[in-house]
C-alpha cells in the first residue's frame, strides 16, 4: 500500500537548485510507493508546474515569519490539508518549511521531517529554530550537511540522499556540436572557451575566474572566459564589480559577461572547459550537467564538489578564491588535450551516478524505510 506525503515549499518561483530538486522528485517520484501532494507557502510559477504533473497542490500565502499568527494560521491550514489527504508524513523542503510543517503534523498527529538543503555551519537563524522542532528525520544532500546537521537533530536520525541532474538535457548526442553551439551563440570557433555558470553571487566565485585570466592569457592569448548568469536579487552589486574588475584588468576582449540564459545546456556545450569556483557548494548539480556533456572540470576543493570528483580522475580542485591555482589548473588542461579529454570521458561516466531517476528512487526508499 503506498504512502501519502504532504511537501512544504517555502518558494513559489523556480529560481535555483533547491526548487529543482523538488521539481526533480515529484515528476520522477511518481509511482515508486508514495502520493505526492505539495503545499506551497506562496504563489509563483511551480504550483501550476506540479499540478501539470498530476500532483494535488495547495497554496497558501504565508506571508513574513515574524508574524506568528500567520505561521500558526498557516501550520493549521497544512494540518487540515494533511488530514483532508490522509497524509502519512508532513515533509519540509528547507528549514523554513520545517517551521510550517512541523507544528501542522503535530496538529493532524502525523510524523514530519525536512530536508536541510544547506549546510549549518554556524547554525543560527532558522536551521537553529527548525532544529528545535520535533521531527522523526531529517535529510541531507552532502556529507558535510550530514556531519553538520547530526549535531543539531536532537532525536531526529538524519539521512544522506544526494540530489540529481537531469542528464537527458546534457545528453551530448541531443545537442549541437561545440563548434554548431558556438555558431550559434556568436562564440568564436578559434579560441578555447573557459566556462563558468551561476547566479551572480560572490560566493559563487565568479570573481575568481575574471582574476585568474592574466596568468592563462599569458600562456594562451587567445582564450576566452564565458560567465553565464543573471543579477541576484540579495547581490545585485556583485555584477558591477565583476564589470570594473574586468576593465581593471584589461580583460575587455577576454572576459564575456553573457548574462542570464535559458538554454544552459547550449552554453555548457560551447566550452572547453567548465569552471565551479563556489564556496563550499553544498553539492553542485551544475557539475554533475557538466560532466554529463564530457566537459573537464574544475572546481573548488571543498563541500559537494569534493563528493562527486576524484582529483585527477573526474577533474580537477582548486582552493576557492584562489585565482593563480584556478589559472594553473586551467592552462594544465589548455597544455594537455589527451589529458582534458580523458578527464571528459571519466567525468561523463561518473555523472550517470546522479541522474534524477537515482535520486527520486533513493528519497523514496529512506522515506519508506522510515514510516
Amino acid at each position: 500500500m503506498s504512502k501519502t506525503v504532504v511537501l512544504v515549499m517555502p518558494l513559489g518561483n523556480a529560481r535555483g537548485g533547491g526548487e529543482q530538486m523538488l521539481l526533480h522528485l515529484v515528476r520522477e517520484g511518481r509511482g515508486l510507493g508514495i502520493r505526492w501532494h505539495v503545499v506551497f507557502l506562496e504563489e509563483g510559477e511551480m504550483p501550476e508546474m506540479i499540478r501539470a504533473l498530476g500532483v494535488g497542490v495547495d497554496v497558501f500565502e504565508a506571508g513574513r515569519m515574524r508574524e506568528v499568527h500567520k505561521l500558526l494560521l498557516t501550520a493549521q491550514k497544512i494540518a487540515r490539508v494533511a488530514r483532508r489527504e490522509k497524509a502519512d508524513l508532513i515533509l519540509g523542503w528547507m528549514g523554513t518549511a520545517h517551521l510550517y510543517g512541523g507544528p501542522a503534523a503535530r496538529l493532524a498527529g502525523i510524523p514530519a521531517a525536512w530536508y536541510q538543503l544547506d549546510v549549518p555551519r554556524n547554525p543560527g537563524g532558522i536551521d537553529k529554530v527548525a532544529a528545535r522542532i520535533p521531527a522523526r528525520f531529517i535529510l541531507t544532500l552532502c556529507k558535510d550537511g550530514f556531519e553538520a546537521q547530526k549535531k543539531l537533530a536532537g532525536s531526529a536520525t538524519v539521512h544522506l540522499v544526494y540530489p540529481g541532474a537531469e542528464l537527458n538535457r546534457f545528453d551530448t548526442t541531443a545537442l549541437p556540436t561545440v563548434a554548431e553551439a558556438r555558431t550559434q551563440l556568436g562564440l568564436p570557433l578559434d579560441r578555447p572557451v573557459i566556462g563558468i555558470v551561476g547566479r551572480l553571487q560572490h560566493w559563487k566565485g565568479m570573481h575568481t575566474l575574471i582574476g585568474a585570466m592574466p596568468k592563462i592569457l599569458e600562456r594562451h592569448p587567445n582564450a576566452l572566459a564565458v560567465i553565464v548568469g543573471g543579477q541576484h536579487a540579495f547581490e545585485p552589486e556583485y555584477e558591477g564589480q565583476l564589470k570594473h574588475q574586468i576593465q581593471q584588468l584589461g580583460l575587455e576582449n577576454s572576459v564575456q559577461m553573457a548574462g542570464f540564459q535559458r538554454e544552459v545546456p547550449l552554453w555548457m556545450q560551447a566550452f572547453d572547459i567548465f569552471v565551479h569556483a563556489s564556496q563550499r557548494e553544498p553539492f553542485g548539480i551544475v557539475i554533475v550537467e557538466a560532466m554529463a556533456l564530457g566537459k573537464p572540470v574544475i572546481a573548488a576543493n571543498e563541500g559537494g564538489p569534493t563528493e562527486i570528483i576524484t582529483p585527477g580522475v573526474h577533474g580537477l580542485l582548486t582552493p576557492f578564491d584562489d585565482a593563480p591555482a584556478l589559472a594553473s589548473a586551467a592552462v594544465s588542461l589548455l597544455d594537455d588535450p589527451v589529458m582534458a579529454r580523458e578527464l571528459g570521458e571519466a567525468a561523463q561516466r561518473r555523472a550517470q551516478d546522479f541522474s534524477t531517476q537515482r535520486y527520486a528512487q533513493n528519497l523514496v526508499k529512506t522515506v519508506l524505510g522510515i514510516i
